[in-house]
């Protein structure tokens, strides 16, 4: 019997690792680095260990570092989660020579799918070896690891090169390994959906097939909203499905929680790959089949054996992962407290943050999945959207808007999308659309904070004013202090406090809820930054500066760039990694780099200038 478990990982699936241990009894044991010294999973775990520094090849992807950990503290199991080393066969043979048990798969079957490219070759297929312009669009992909990281579309030949050399640093950067391989790429255009199958084997002989899910909701290849089942399948094409994935996990003797991934375009399954661990979208199927898979995953590691037969599927869950990020600025990603994160009840909420926790650049941006289950796919969406809508997401940007409006589209209710979705529809679904009365409400429950004796004289009063920037645009509202108490044209005040506005709208009464932290403003779901009476002088940026879009590490400079170096415009110039991603800073326009102040292994802050780039015509215009 496990009595003691340590979660080799972070954040949320630590969380969710900790919280099956303690229903079953199971002490926890949470390795942290240093950034995360007060994590969530750090304060509900029994016990922690330090993991010193706060990349993550210095900690998390530090294996004998986390052995010492487990030994140290009495653990007498590891569950990798995922990412990290949950698919490291070196990793796992380090954990059972210490003679702790391995909440996993074999090493044998970690390693014979770890690779993509010995995977395919497994299941009798092959990654292109030349490419040329008839096999266009492909995909670089990471040969270990996944999450998108170590991904790139390439479209032209002339964009290969350097797709690749980016694939294989973001690849050795996230996974220690900076293989990478060639396959056709088949979403976007081609309409390709992203199914999997999640698998659960036991030492016995024992393969259960939980179902499908869909996937095809993703943003730089990372899944955005998930669901099961995958809706719209043929039967046979479900059937087929099943044996493929079964075949793959017996061809490997698998044990273990598991998913074998595949790209459906029409009737036809295209295998992807397997991930030999739990995926981020388990919950949906937990959902369904009404079972906890981390501990079916602690049951097998004990040597119990599955049923004949797996429960029966019930109903329709979905998944939606919520991240700190902009989706409408490149899916920039986001840092700050999270001053307030809460879901009303009827939707699972599985998250690595609680209130006043600081969201940090070292680590994935995602802050929580919810998920919600009903009987039917249209009432999980109606409820997990609902939900949503409804939910105080207090602090730094979010993809929540995003999310309710993704939920909400046409295509996605028909049950139409592909993983071209957002290529297609990001604009719209990031257009601004803002309550015309938060502003309004924000500034009278302001009033209200600041007025000690309710603000009124026995004179008629000037209208009051304050500016708020919402959503990039700046809005001015006006207000009076009255004898019968606030007011404003247009609307009637039927009470007003800090925490509560209610206006009456042409008749009907709305409620607006207000949080404040400093200047920054949250009125019901629409979040606005007070602006100051009178504006401080700010320094001008000379014409075609680049910023950091986010705080992050420079990590390389283009070759041979100096200044007065020749740009053309998009040609990237700056690479930026932040939140285990590499971005792109690329030139605006064609001319010449009249400055760099970027400079690689240099920690910046959003805003900071790396450079600045002079236009040719600008420069004609000059002389």
């Amino acid at each position: 019997m496990i009595t003691s478990v340590l979660a080799a990982n972070r954040g949320e699936i630590a969380c969710r690792i900790f919280r099956t241990c303690r229903d079953l009894g199971i002490r926890t044991v949470a390795v942290h680095s240093d950034a995360d010294e007060d994590a969530l999973h750090t304060r509900v775990a029994d016990t922690s260990v330090r993991l010193p520094g706060a990349a993550p090849a210095e900690t998390y992807l530090r294996g004998d570092l986390i052995v010492k950990a487990a030994v140290a503290a009495g653990a007498d199991a590891v569950h990798p989660g995922y990412g990290f080393l949950a698919e490291n066969a070196g990793f796992a043979r380090a954990v059972l020579a210490a003679g702790l048990v391995w909440i996993g798969p074999p090493p044998e079957a970690i390693e014979a799918m770890a690779s993509k490219t010995r995977a395919k070759e497994l299941m009798g297929l092959a990654p292109l070896r030349e490419v040329t312009e008839a096999d266009l669009p492909v995909l670089v992909k990471a040969a270990a690891g996944g999450g998108g990281r170590g991904m790139r579309i390439v479209r032209s030949l002339a964009q290969l090169d350097a797709a690749l050399e980016s694939a294989r640093a973001e690849a050795a950067s996230a996974f220690g390994d900076g293989e990478v391989f060639v396959e056709p790429y088949l979403g976007g255009e081609a309409h390709g959906r992203h199914v999997e199958v999640q698998i659960l084997a036991d030492a016995h002989g024992t393969v259960w097939t939980l179902g499908t899910r869909d996937c095809s909701l993703q943003r730089r290849h990372q899944k955005v909203i998930e669901e099961a089942p995958a809706p719209g399948l043929e039967p046979a094409l479900t059937d087929e499905l099943y044996a493929l994935a079964e075949r793959a996990a017996r061809r490997v003797d698998y044990v273990g929680a598991g998913t074998v991934e595949f790209l459906v375009a029409g009737e036809k399954a295209h295998f992807l790959e397997m991930n030999t661990r739990l995926q981020v979208e388990h919950p949906v199927t937990e959902a369904v089949f009404g079972i906890d898979l981390v501990a079916e995953q602690i049951r097998i590691a004990e040597g119990h054996a599955l049923a004949d037969r797996p429960p029966r599927a019930r109903g329709h869950a979905i998944e939606a992962r919520l991240y700190a990020e902009d989706p409408a600025r490149d899916w920039a990603p986001q840092t700050g407290t999270l001053h307030r994160l809460a879901v009303p009840d009827g939707v699972r909420l599985d998250t690595g943050y609680t209130d006043g926790d600081v969201i940090g650049v070292h680590y994935d941006p995602m802050l929580a999945k919810a998920v919600a289950h009903a009987a039917t796919r249209a009432e999980a969406i109606r409820r997990l959207s609902g939900a949503l809508e409804r939910a105080a997401v207090h602090g730094p940007v979010t993809n929540r808007d995003l999310l309710v409006r993704s939920l909400r589209h046409p295509r996605f209710t028909a049950a139409r999308m592909d993983t071209g979705f957002y290529d297609r529809h990001l604009a719209d679904l990031t257009a601004p659309a803002p309550d015309p009365y938060a502003p309004l409400a924000a500034a009278l429950a302001d009033a209200h904070g600041r007025s000690r004796f309710g603000g009124w004289r026995n004179l008629p009063s000037q209208p009051q004013t304050k500016r708020y920037l919402r959503a990039g645009e700046e809005h001015e509202v006006h207000y009076r202090h009255t004898r019968q108490g606030l007011a404003a044209d247009g609307v009637r005040v039927v009470h007003a406090d800090v925490c509560l506005v209610v206006l009456d709208i042409d008749g009907v009464r709305r409620r607006f809820e207000i949080a404040r932290y400093g200047e920054h403003v949250h009125v019901n779901a629409t979040a606005l930054t007070a602006l100051p009476r009178f504006p401080e002088p700010t320094a001008a940026l000379a014409p075609g500066s680049l910023l950091a879009p986010m705080p992050g590490t420079v990590v390389r400079v283009a070759e041979d760039l100096a200044e007065g170096a020749s740009v053309e415009a998009g040609q990237p110039l700056i690479w930026l990694e932040a939140m285990k991603m590499r971005h792109e800073i690329c030139a605006p326009a064609s001319g010449t780099l009249s400055a760099l102040h970027a400079v690689p292994g240099r920690q910046v802050e959003v805003g900071a200038l790396l450079a600045v780039v002079t236009e040719a015509d600008k420069e004609d215009r000059d002389q």
